[in-house]
């Protein structure tokens, strides 16, 4: 008999294996299923009831498989995260459920290195141990594990419900739902279609519901420019609207220094006519009054 530190090591190898093992079956199913439900939908969609009830038992079956694989995957995840406890010569009471689970589903399995994980841990505790676990009789294999193992056919209610994820996943009408809508149309015969009821909208209003109605308030001319007001802050607690007008335009300095030279000529000719036109009154021999010479010399002034 080998000694107990190479079995130990032994199983650990086989452990590691059977999860690598045992996750791929898995994918691999779950990719094979899907197909089989595609084809389920197509079969409900042609009308094929009784051919789908059939054959979607077989993906019932492979849903059942991969659930125990994944059983089994923990199991070994557990025995690989506690093999000190292999060490011993007894089974420890905390790995016994995973152990004689193991014993019992794994020739019911097609995976060689759990199968091979399961004759290393017979040899580690013995022949009656292994007969205890294949025929269960002290009730240590999971419940789980032996529900998941029994060869029955599915109930209907699980058929059907099967069915209907299927046709809801895929977008069937199925069951066929047309004698439930036409039902529906037949009670709702005293309620106004959609088109009725939008003719009924549709009505002319006579003149004394036009005179009774209630004029809007922006009925009449506006205006095409809208300037929203804006909204108060702290810095300016009454805001205005301004309007942007023509822009102020300012002369520049060569335009205010001609315009100042201009208004200084005219002033000065201005004075020049007024002196020589009151020579010319003297000369001509006419004296001005008093009150002519100072309406003259107000004019000088300004």
């Amino acid at each position: 008999m080998a000694p107990s530190s190479a079995i130990v090591g032994k199983i650990k190898v086989q452990l590691k294996l059977s999860i690598s093992r045992l996750r791929m079956v898995q994918q691999k199913d779950t990719a094979i299923a899907k197909q089989q439900r595609r084809a389920m939908a197509v079969l409900l969609e042609q009308g094929k009831e009784e051919s789908a009830r059939i054959r979607v038992e077989n993906i019932i079956r492979s849903d059942i498989t991969t659930e125990l694989l994944e059983v089994l995957e923990l199991y070994c995840e557990l025995l690989l995260a506690r093999t000190g406890l292999l060490e011993a010569k007894e089974c420890d009471p905390g790995l016994e459920e995973a152990i004689k689970s193991i014993i019992y589903a794994a020739p019911r399995t097609d995976v060689k290195e759990l199968q091979q994980a399961r004759a290393l841990l017979v040899e580690k505790y013995g022949k009656d141990f292994a007969l205890e676990a294949v025929e269960n009789s002290d009730g240590k294999v999971a419940e789980r594990v032996l529900k998941k193992l029994r060869v029955e056919p599915p109930e209907p209610e699980l058929v059907t419900l099967y069915l209907k994820e299927i046709a809801r996943t895929y977008g069937v009408n199925w069951p066929r739902k047309e004698e439930s809508l036409d039902a529906q149309d037949d009670g709702d015969d005293d309620k106004p279609s959609g088109g009725q009821a939008l003719k009924n909208l549709e009505e002319p209003l006579t003149t004394d519901e036009l005179s009774k109605a209630t004029p809007p308030r922006d009925l009449g001319p506006r205006s095409p420019i809208s300037v929203a007001p804006p909204s108060p802050s702290t810095d300016n607690l009454n805001p205005r609207v301004r309007l942007p007008g023509p822009p102020e335009l300012k002369p520049g300095a060569k335009m205010s220094g001609l315009k100042k030279q201009t208004s200084d000529t005219d002033a000065q000719s201005t004075a020049t006519s007024r002196e020589s036109g009151a020579k010319k009154d003297i000369v001509g021999g006419k004296i001005p009054d008093v009150d002519e010479l100072t309406k003259r010399f107000a004019a000088l002034k300004r």
